[in-house]
């Protein structure tokens, strides 16, 4: 029987395998012979969505899609007796990775090979790319598959390391699958997994083209708020990183807010939590954002305790956040002057660091009505 090849291997314009699967600007993905001599032919729209490409779209090499047809379409290495994997030499990666997806090999056995990936690529970007070559982030879903919570976070570890050095990676990871799993350890997941996976979201939402496809799964943000809500310290922190990278792209901000996030923030920043003021930060940005800590009370209360006791970080978004608030409102900016954010401000302009003053200076003019609401 002829072997049949997933439909995601073939290349959308020539119909054939790829044999250099890139990724557009659109998110989509070519082979790169095909995809040139479209773009050559003076064309600057995606061939499949025909949304509008850059005058120079940039092609990144999707490493993960092809490791995939190279290991469907290439004969599964021949895995090495367990007695000999202390002897493995961690600059052959092939051997290890086999280890996981093997069948036959013990929970004992994948822990040691996972420990033994995750100390060398730690350190070693060279090896991180050998990973991604030899299949590591196939092998790394197997094992968050597994079901076995001590394989989850040395999964999860793997799946970072592997998402560190290229873009095309982190891209090739979503579309490979990526974030069901992530959730899946967010949902229900061990606490240190849980920090992991939420690291994890935040470089794969490092690359702009996977902002808005993370955010657009109706399971991701929702799961990071309730780690917000419930997690441990380590887990809160992870996740309110992951929703400040997120909330870059506004598309993000309003899902945000709409899963509850604004109240929850609000009292981990009171708790002194500087990440959490950051992504108010963000969310103040948008309208649905800045009304929703309106409705909130306590709000301006909050972001002035952050001013008079927070970190230097601290200081510096509650400011931000108190700017976008005050210009946007009346209401707010009565309610600021009256707490005596203007006094605090004219303390802060005085203060070394140059952010801060720049940023107090702001809030000052829109305390005193120089800038109109819009």
């Amino acid at each position: 029987m002829a072997t049949q090849f997933p439909d995601d291997f073939f290349c959308p314009i020539s119909l054939e395998i790829m044999s250099d699967p890139v990724i557009l600007p659109s998110g989509h993905t070519f082979d790169r012979p095909s995809i040139q001599r479209w773009l050559d032919a003076g064309h600057r729209t995606c061939p499949l969505t025909k949304l509008p490409l850059p005058e120079h779209p940039s092609l990144i090499p999707n490493h993960a899609l092809r490791s995939l047809i190279s290991n469907y379409t290439l004969p599964s290495p021949t895995p090495q007796p367990h007695r000999n994997q202390s002897h493995h030499n961690p600059s052959q990666p092939q051997t290890l990775i086999s280890t996981l997806t093997s069948p036959a090999s013990s929970l004992d056995s994948k822990l040691d090979s996972l420990d033994r990936l995750n100390k060398t690529a730690k350190d070693d970007a060279a090896f991180r790319l050998k990973l991604t070559e030899f299949g590591a982030v196939a092998a790394g879903l197997k094992c968050l598959d597994s079901g076995e919570p001590c394989l989850q976070a040395k999964a999860l570890t793997l799946l970072l390391n592997v998402s560190l050095d290229d873009d095309g990676n982190k891209v090739g990871m979503v579309a490979e699958g990526v974030l069901d799993r992530v959730v899946a350890v967010l949902q229900g997941g061990l606490p240190k997994s849980r920090a992991v996976a939420a690291t994890v979201l935040t470089s794969l939402a490092l690359v702009e083209v996977n902002k808005g496809t993370i955010g657009a799964d109706p399971y991701v943000i929702p799961a990071l708020v309730s780690l917000l809500r419930d997690g441990k310290w380590p887990e809160k922190k992870e996740a309110a990183t992951a929703l400040h990278t997120l909330c870059s792209f506004s598309d993000n901000r309003r899902r945000a807010v709409e899963c509850g996030a604004v109240a929850i923030l609000l009292r981990i920043a009171d708790s002194g939590l500087d990440r959490a003021v950051e992504v108010l930060g963000q969310l103040a940005r948008s309208k649905d954002g800045r009304e929703e800590m309106q409705r909130f009370s306590g709000c301006v209360r909050i972001l002035v305790r952050v001013l008079e006791n927070g970190t230097t970080r601290g200081v510096q978004h509650a400011l931000l956040t108190l700017s976008s608030l005050c210009r946007f409102s009346e209401k707010m900016r009565v309610e600021a002057r009256n707490q005596g954010v203007l006094a605090i401000c004219m303390c802060l302009v005085e203060v070394d660091n140059e952010k801060i003053r720049e940023n107090a200076c702001y809030l000052i003019q829109v305390l005193d009505g120089n800038h109109s609401m819009i």
